[in-house]
């Protein structure tokens, strides 16, 4: 009985020791969380500036581009501006810069409505006033993506 117990304490310790050092530690969330929301770093301190991320789905215009895309890569979101007849001018803008794909919805889920230019939605995770600049963006403007 004592000797069972041995190797089951035994089996729990390593268990526990395994299960610490394959777990982020705080230092590495707390850094992927600065990097997310854009804090500063000065004077060899990091300052954390809270940022709430949300998930912001988006349409891009071209769905092909949406098929390279994976859950974890980094991308900058690019608007086209409109004209008033409807023809899109030469002048684009950066609405977001380095934000994470949160999913990649596939076409089976709606994602693509069947059109050769309808483009297909991608998910970001972004600050909520980043949202609100691709939501105002993707209503006036087609929107594309590039990897970074």
């Amino acid at each position: 009985m004592r000797r069972r117990r041995r190797v089951v304490a035994a089996g729990l310790a390593v268990t526990a020791a395994v299960l610490v050092f394959s777990a982020p530690h705080v230092s590495e969330r707390t850094e992927a969380h600065m990097e997310a929301s854009g804090s500063d770093v000065s004077a060899g301190r990091r300052a954390v500036v809270p940022a709430e991320l949300v998930s912001a789905p988006v349409r891009i215009a071209d769905a092909a581009t949406v098929r390279l895309l994976r859950r974890g890569d980094r991308v900058d979101v690019i608007a086209s501006v409109n004209s008033a007849t409807g023809a899109e001018s030469s002048a684009a803008r950066v609405v977001a810069s380095g934000v994470r794909v949160a999913d990649v919805p596939r076409p089976g889920e709606m994602s693509w409505d069947g059109t050769p230019d309808g483009g297909a939605l991608v998910v970001l995770s972004v600050s909520r006033a980043t949202a609100t600049q691709l939501a105002g963006a993707g209503s006036t403007s087609r929107l594309a993506v590039t990897l970074c």
